[in-house]
């Protein structure tokens, strides 16, 4: 069975170093996403996607493949009850270029299985997710509560 692809492209008015800072500082993503992404950010770590509640419930978890600031980074995502199953694991590439005086990010979300929940969830999640980053770069307000 071929697996599945989600690709998203958002044009955001920052430079490309703002918006690494973006991605991987874990006081600023809490502000856009809801949730802090915790790591080192070194090839081969491990990172989380934390809920912003006093429990720091981990809702998704990976491993870096691989990080080149501030341009690429490679992840993979699991459900945290799969982290040792690594075949039920996708993978998420973020681009980012510069594109004039602005930055461009492409988020390419594979080896997902087709029709599956996790896939369903993106496809809903990554939009709002980055659109929540380009308000916050863009006019310094993430926008109101995702989920």
């Amino acid at each position: 069975m071929k697996n599945a692809r989600y690709e998203y492209v958002i044009y955001i008015a920052t430079s490309p170093k703002t918006l690494w800072n973006a991605l991987v500082d874990a006081k600023v993503t809490r502000k856009y996403w809801q949730h802090a992404n915790v790591s080192d950010w070194k090839p081969g770590s491990r990172w989380e996607h934390q809920r912003d509640n006093k429990k720091g419930t981990v809702d998704m978890v990976g491993t870096v493949v691989e990080c080149s600031a501030p341009r690429r980074m490679v992840l993979t995502w699991a459900d945290p009850a799969d982290e040792a199953r690594k075949e039920k694991h996708s993978r998420v590439t973020l681009k980012i270029e510069q594109f004039r005086n602005i930055a461009r990010l492409t988020v390419v979300h594979d080896r997902l299985a087709p029709e599956s929940e996790m896939l369903e969830a993106i496809s809903d999640g990554w939009p709002k997710v980055l659109c929540s980053l380009k308000s916050l770069m863009e006019r310094g307000q993430p926008l109101p509560k995702l989920w």
